[in-house]
């Protein structure tokens, strides 16, 4: 909820619901989850974006931590995102992790997604599927890991 409000400041709650292909009645519940977390500013959909980036660069591991499967076909999530392959190089490779899918392009590890619809959403929206993978990439990563995952999500979100 949080990328996507990053991504689209303000939404409104039909709107977000569809992108996120979710009930509206999840969204409000969300909503009112991030603003009591400190998330989202109080009575708004704006995100408190310094508690936003220390919460999943310092926290999101240890709230949401990766659930690891077989071996399976999906789509490609942490390093295994093609913006983000390119950039585990030298050293700091990850195993390449899909989020398992019916008609999915990647084989590898198997991580179970955040939230029931995810691959629906991301095969919609490449800037959050990007940024989702990020997420799996502070999720699973080493230290050098985190912090190239860290950096995009500066780059792609913080800085604005």
């Amino acid at each position: 909820m949080a990328l996507r409000l990053l991504l689209v400041p303000e939404d409104r709650y039909e709107p977000l619901a569809a992108a996120l292909a979710t009930s509206t009645s999840a969204v409000h519940r969300s909503v009112a989850r991030l603003q009591q977390a400190g998330l989202c500013e109080p009575a708004r959909r704006t995100v408190n974006r310094s508690a936003c980036r220390e919460f999943l660069v310092h926290g999101v591991r240890f709230a949401f931590p990766a659930v690891h499967g077989p071996e399976r076909v999906g789509m490609p999530t942490a390093g295994a995102h093609p913006a983000l392959a390119v950039l585990f190089v030298d050293g700091h490779s990850m195993p390449r992790m899909v989020w398992p899918m019916e008609g999915g392009t990647v084989r590898g590890e198997a991580i179970v997604p955040l939230f029931n619809g995810l691959t629906k959403v991301a095969a919609r929206d490449e800037r959050l599927h990007h940024l989702l993978a990020c997420v799996d990439a502070l999720r699973v990563g080493n230290g050098a890991q985190r912090a190239i995952a860290a950096e995009v999500l500066d780059h792609r979100v913080f800085a604005a």
